[in-house]
C-alpha cells in the first residue's frame, strides 16, 4: 500500500500547480484586501439536558506564566511536559472561566457569576465577559430567578455586583453553601488558606455587605430548585460544593472547581495538588470520588475551568482520566 507522507502531499501540490499554469483557463485571483474582523465571536453554546436548557456562558480566559509551585507536589518539569503533551504552551497556564444558565421550565438559574464588570475593564475585554455574552444568549439578567454560588472565590462571586455596587440579578434569590459562608465570614480563618489565596479573604463580605448580606444558606445533599441539588465537595475550599442536575433519564454533574486552574492537568493527573486548593489531601480525594461516580455513570460534565465550552464526559486513563468533549449540536 502507497503510505502518504509530506514530500508525496508536496509534490502533489506542484504537479497540480503545472496543470494550471499550462491551463487556457484564467482564473482570477481573489481579492486579499478584506481587513481581519480582529475580534471573536459571542461566547455561549447551548444544550439539553432532558427537558431542561443549559446554557453555557464564558467569562473569557486569561493566561499566567507557570509558577515553580503552581502544582505542589509535582517538579515543574513534569508539569512543563504534561502541557506540551496537551500541545498547550509548556511555560504558561490557560485559565478559562465558564459559568452556565440552567432553564428548567419553570426556574431560570444561573450557577456561579464570573469575575465580574471591574475585570472586564482591567483586563480590556479578556476577562469579565459573562453579562455581554448573557445578553448575546438572549437572556436578561433581570429575569434570572436563583443565583447558585459553589464557593467564595472571586471569579465565582464577583459578577454578583456591578462596578457601583448594585447587584447584576436584581430579582434573583441568591443560594450559598452554609459551610462556604461561615469560613469566609469568619477572617480569622484567613491562616487555614493557601498563602496564594489569603488575599481573599475580605472580599466575600464586600460582595456580600454589597447585597445586604441577603442570602439562602444551603447544605449538602438538598434540592436547592426542582432538578438541581447540591453535592458537598470540599478540597478547594472548606465549603466547595457542586450540583447534579437532572431531568428524565438525563443527568449532568455542574462540577465547579473540582479541577481547577488549567484544569486539564489535574484531570489527567488527579493526585496533582493544585497551589490554590485549601486542603489539598481532600480535594485530590473529592476529585477521585466524584469522577469515579461520573465515570462509572457515564454522566455528562460540565466545569468551570475545562475548555470552553467546557462540556463532556470522563473516563478512567491510567492512573488518571481523560475529558471526552461532548459532540457539538447544531440544533436543540
Amino acid at each position: 500500500m502507497t503510505q502518504l507522507t509530506r514530500r508525496h502531499l508536496f509534490a502533489g501540490a506542484a504537479a497540480a500547480g503545472a496543470v494550471l499554469a499550462g491551463s487556457k483557463t484564467l482564473v482570477s485571483p481573489a481579492s486579499a484586501g478584506a481587513p481581519a474582523a480582529g475580534k471573536q465571536n459571542a461566547g455561549w453554546y447551548r444544550y439539553k439536558v432532558g427537558e431542561f436548557e443549559v446554557t453555557v456562558v464564558t467569562d473569557g480566559q486569561g493566561s499566567n506564566s507557570l509558577g515553580d509551585s503552581y502544582v505542589t507536589n509535582t517538579p515543574k518539569d513534569a508539569v512543563t511536559k504534561d502541557l506540551e503533551a496537551q500541545f498547550l504552551p509548556k511555560d504558561k497556564v490557560i485559565h478559562t472561566y465558564t459559568p452556565v444558565v440552567i432553564n428548567t421550565g419553570s426556574k431560570l438559574v444561573a450557577i456561579d457569576t464570573g469575575l465580574g464588570l471591574g475585570t472586564y475593564a482591567q483586563s480590556k475585554g479578556a476577562l469579565g465577559q459573562y453579562q455581554a455574552n448573557l445578553k448575546a444568549a438572549g437572556i436578561d439578567a433581570n429575569n434570572i430567578d436563583v443565583v447558585i454560588i459553589s464557593h467564595f472565590h472571586g471569579d465565582h462571586i464577583n459578577g454578583l455586583i456591578g462596578p457601583d455596587n448594585k447587584p447584576m440579578f436584581a430579582n434573583a434569590e441568591i443560594m450559598v453553601p452554609e459551610t462556604e459562608w461561615a469560613f469566609w465570614m469568619d477572617e480569622s480563618n484567613v491562616s487555614k488558606l493557601p498563602e496564594v489565596a489569603r488575599g481573599q479573604i475580605k472580599n466575600p463580605a464586600r460582595v456580600f455587605g454589597a447585597l445586604g448580606n441577603k442570602v439562602t444558606k444551603y447544605q449538602g445533599k438538598k434540592e436547592l430548585v426542582p432538578g438541581i441539588t447540591s453535592v458537598f465537595s470540599p478540597g478547594h475550599t472548606h465549603g466547595h460544593h457542586s450540583h447534579i442536575v437532572s431531568s428524565g433519564n438525563n443527568t449532568l454533574l455542574v462540577q465547579a472547581d473540582i479541577t481547577a486552574g488549567a484544569a486539564t492537568l489535574f484531570v489527567r493527573n488527579p493526585d496533582w495538588q493544585f497551589v490554590f486548593d485549601s486542603d489539598k489531601p481532600l480535594a485530590v480525594e473529592t476529585r477521585k470520588k466524584l469522577y469515579d461516580m461520573a465515570s462509572a455513570d457515564k454522566m455528562m460534565v460540565q466545569g468551570y475551568h475545562l475548555p470552553f465550552p467546557a462540556v463532556g464526559y470522563i473516563e478512567k486513563a491510567g492512573n488518571g482520566y481523560r475529558l471526552v468533549a461532548a459532540t457539538w449540536n447544531p440544533s436543540m
